[in-house]
């Protein structure tokens, strides 16, 4: 059981990046997937969630009007668009899922993670 997320990066603030994330797995449509993040000297915070059919999501306030989740089974992946970034967005995301049908926020109900990809937003 594998998560491999891309799509991080160097990007200028106001900038977007979307984030990508395919898991290894067959059963992938059963999971919630989500995203959490961690900054140098931070605790790890989530960011955003998307249940197991896509018909609901979860965003951290910071996230709101800015990111948006979707997933497209299809392919096993999850998507972050991350849009008007800001330096404070700056970094390493990593990739979560668990078997459920709600929608998590909590980094400790999730079972797999990825290895993180780094995106950093200069001012």
């Amino acid at each position: 059981v594998q998560l491999q997320a891309s799509g991080g990066g160097l990007v200028q603030t106001g900038g977007s990046l979307r984030l990508s994330c395919t898991a290894s797995w067959s059963s992938f449509s059963y999971y919630v997937m989500g995203w959490f993040r961690q900054s140098p000297g931070k605790e790890r915070e989530f960011v955003a969630a998307v249940s197991w059919n896509g018909g609901r999501t979860a965003y951290a306030d910071s996230a709101k009007g800015r990111f948006t989740i979707s997933r497209y089974d299809a392919h096993n992946t999850v998507y972050l668009q991350m849009n008007n970034l800001k330096p404070e967005d700056t970094a390493v995301y990593y990739c979560v899922a668990d078997r459920s049908f709600g929608v998590e926020v909590i980094s400790d109900e999730y079972d797999y993670w990825g290895q993180g990809t780094q995106v950093t937003v200069s001012s």
